[in-house]
Order: C-alpha cells, then sequence, then structure tokens
C-alpha cells in the first residue's frame, strides 16, 4: 500500500509536468502581433525659405572731428558719449592770431577801395583827353593799367578777408553731422595741428544703423536655380523685408530693409557682402556688435516637412526614412534633405504627399517588415503644461473661519490596506 501511494504521487506530478509543457509549446506555435510604430502623414504646407548669415553692425554715417587750423586748444564744449547736433561747437581754439590775421585782412581791403576811385576817375578823363589828342597814347595806356591794378588789389583783399574770416571760424570746431559723440583724445592746453592724422573724436549716427552680412556665391548661384525651376516663389517687396537675431539669440524687435548685394566676390572667402538697413531708435545696436541677418528667399508653396527624428543615415552617409506603404509595410526610402527648420527637415525629394513616415519604433521596422501604425504625438514643449487657458475659470475663494477641503495629492494619499494571512489562519499542508 505504501509503494502504492508514492506511485500514484509519482504519476500525477509526471502529467502535471506535460500538461504544463504542451500549453507552453501551444503559446509558441502561435504567430506573435505585428510591432507598433508611429507614423506621420505628410501633407503639403506652405513655408516661407529664410537664411541666417554672419554680420556686422556699422555706423550709418561716421565723422572723424579733425582740427582744419593749428593752435592751443581753449575749452571742450561737449561731454562724452551724449548726442550732439550738427553745427555744435565741440572744441575751441585760440582765436587771437586768426582774429588778428582776419582785421589786418580788412584794413587792406579798404586801403584797396580807398585807392580805386581816384585811379578810375584819373583813367576814365585821360580816355576822354586821349580822343581829343590832348594827352599820348602812352599815357593813356600807363593810366589805364593803375586802374586795372586797383581794382585786382580790392579783389585781392576781399579774397584774403574771406580766407581769415573761415580760418577764424575754424577755431570753432564744430561737428559735421548729428550723431553720438565718442571719447575725446585731447584735452584742453593741447596742440592741434592743422589736419593732423589723428582724429580729435569721432561721431556716429545710430538711428539707423547698417549691418553688413556675408553670403556666398555658391548658395546665390543654388537660390537662383531654385527661384528659375518654380519650386520657390519670390514675392518682391516682401522678400526685401529682413529680421536679425542678436549676439545673444534674441530677436530683434525691428524689421530691416535690404539696401543692396555688393558687386564684387571676394577671392579670398568666396562671398559677397550683403548690406541691410535697420532702424534703430533705442540705440541697441552698436558698431562692431554681431548679429546675424534672417534673409527671406522665397516661399515653397508645397514644402514637405518630416521631423527630424525620422531621417537616418546608411554607412556612407546617405539619409533616408522608413515609409508604410499600403500593405502596411515599411519600405526604405532615400530622400534629399534641403535644410532643417526648426525641428524638422525640409524635403526636396524622395517623398511625396501621403506617405507615411515612421519616426518612433525605427528599432523593430525593419524594410519588409508587416507593423501596425498609429499617429505620433510630438512631446509637449516645455512650459506648455504650465500655461492656463484663456478661458479658465479662476480659482474659488475660501473663507478665512472655515478653509474648503481640498483632497491630497495621489501621492500623499495612504496605501490601500491590504489584509494579510496570519499564521493561525494559512492552511495547513496536506499531509
Amino acid at each position: 500500500m505504501r509503494y502504492s501511494g508514492i506511485t500514484k504521487l509519482v504519476t500525477v506530478m509526471v502529467l502535471a509536468t506535460l500538461t504544463m509543457v504542451a500549453a507552453g509549446c501551444k503559446g509558441k506555435t502561435g504567430a506573435p502581433p505585428p510591432p507598433e510604430v508611429a507614423v506621420v502623414t505628410l501633407q503639403p504646407e506652405k513655408v516661407t525659405i529664410t537664411t541666417e548669415l554672419p554680420g556686422r553692425v556699422s555706423a550709418y554715417l561716421i565723422a572723424e572731428v579733425r582740427p582744419q587750423v593749428t593752435g592751443i586748444i581753449k575749452k571742450r564744449l561737449f561731454t562724452e558719449g551724449a548726442d550732439v547736433k550738427a553745427g555744435e561747437v565741440l572744441y575751441q581754439i585760440d582765436p587771437a592770431p586768426y582774429q588778428a590775421a582776419f582785421d589786418n585782412a580788412r584794413a587792406s581791403l579798404a586801403r584797396a577801395e580807398a585807392n580805386l576811385p581816384p585811379i578810375r576817375s584819373k583813367a576814365q578823363r585821360y580816355k576822354e583827353l586821349v580822343a581829343i589828342k590832348a594827352v599820348s597814347q602812352q599815357e593813356f595806356e600807363d593810366v589805364s593799367a593803375q586802374h586795372m591794378q586797383a581794382e585786382a588789389d580790392v579783389k585781392y583783399w576781399q579774397a584774403a578777408v574771406e580766407t581769415a574770416r573761415i580760418n577764424l571760424d575754424y577755431t570753432r570746431i564744430k561737428a559735421p553731422i548729428a550723431g553720438r559723440i565718442g571719447k575725446s583724445a585731447v584735452t584742453v592746453g593741447a596742440l592741434a595741428t592743422a589736419n593732423q592724422a589723428t582724429p580729435f573724436t569721432t561721431i556716429q549716427q545710430l538711428d539707423p544703423v547698417y549691418v553688413d552680412a556675408t553670403q556666398s556665391s555658391a548658395n546665390l548661384l543654388h537660390l537662383k536655380r531654385i527661384l528659375a525651376s518654380g519650386k520657390l516663389v519670390n514675392k518682391g517687396p516682401e522678400s526685401a523685408k529682413v529680421k536679425l537675431l542678436l549676439e545673444d539669440g534674441t530677436p530683434y524687435d525691428q524689421e530691416g530693409i535690404l539696401k543692396f548685394s555688393d558687386i564684387t566676390v571676394e577671392p579670398s572667402t568666396g562671398s559677397y557682402i550683403v548690406r541691410i538697413v535697420f532702424p534703430n531708435p533705442k540705440h541697441t545696436l552698436m558698431p562692431g556688435m554681431y548679429a546675424r541677418p534672417v534673409v527671406m528667399e522665397g516661399i515653397a508653396e508645397n514644402a514637405l516637412l518630416v521631423p527630424q527624428q525620422s531621417v537616418t543615415r546608411d554607412p556612407k552617409g546617405n539619409p533616408y526614412v522608413l515609409v508604410v506603404n499600403g500593405q502596411n509595410k515599411v519600405e526604405m526610402r532615400p530622400v534629399v534633405t534641403a535644410r532643417a527648420m526648426g525641428d524638422k527637415w525640409f524635403v526636396s525629394s524622395g517623398l511625396t504627399a501621403g506617405d507615411r513616415v515612421i519616426v518612433e519604433g525605427l528599432q523593430k521596422a525593419p524594410p519588409g517588415a508587416v507593423v501596425n501604425t498609429v499617429p505620433f504625438k510630438p512631446a509637449a514643449k516645455p512650459g506648455d503644461s504650465a500655461q492656463v487657458p484663456a478661458n479658465a475659470s479662476p480659482p474659488a475663494k475660501t473663507s478665512d473661519t472655515a478653509p474648503a477641503k481640498t483632497s491630497a495629492p495621489a501621492e500623499m494619499n495612504p496605501p490601500p490596506k491590504t489584509e494579510s494571512i496570519k499564521p493561525a489562519e494559512q492552511p495547513a499542508k496536506a499531509k
């Protein structure tokens, strides 16, 4: 009897093991479900094609202030870094020697003018006398020469007076243009030399300003080919408007106007200069500052954009995407990416509208595999969850004496209680 019971127990255990093995084998023979991938269905979009160019800010007008007469500086009449008006006096050079020269020239002019009337009258009389042969022709010619010399002396001293007046006025050094003036290179008491090489100071007009950007000549040829093919549309005057990114990446709040492109390509760099004018009412832009103009190239009427994570590259570096066809099979499509636009690629060839491009699940979807597709949902950008809808109602007010009861957050609620089996309630083991 004892051996009969053991035999039955062994038989039961063997049968149970065989049942479990059979069930496992049955599960393995079933086909696994197709993998699930997230796809985006391409739709043509109207996008504006822009190009960022490196550039530098330069002043609209620049004037270096230099003395035009020699003398000692007596006064400086401006504040460094301030705005000055055109014609405002900046420096005063000692005017004493130039005032004396001006007075001397005026006195000489007065003397020449005083000598002119008698000689003019004498020449008139000799003209009448020579007609009746009362004086000789030689005497008449001598008087006529004296008359012309007297008139020349008057003109000479008139010019000398004007020259002395100009030199006297040059002792007051004035601002040639309106703008912001820089630091002074000289102080009171310094010697100013006429037309010296070193300027006293510099004035720059900062509203508006120029932004000189460099553009590759190869990019220009590529843009002309695209415009000629009709893939891009030039909007005329609108394409002349330019936006600007400051050196810290923040956008500038004023739009500029494309003035001209240089007619010569720099041989060493293969680029040319594009000059843009930007208004600068707050003097945010300063000469020499680095900036990135965003130039509008044209508008693509039927552009196809794909997320950047959907584009991969083969061992040779050629880009391609995985597309799900009508039979839910994966295909590999080589593509040509024209440029990056935000977090997407602008695909110029290789895809058509309506294609389903795999964005997530690329590792489990080799070419030729059958897959199940779900729409791709882009991840929420940081800060989107913190935005409050415009129609959201304000929070309810609570009284000071009886605060409203609020439910605790999920992480603050106590975990649900689970009843444990006491040792005394556990079933007894079968003997």
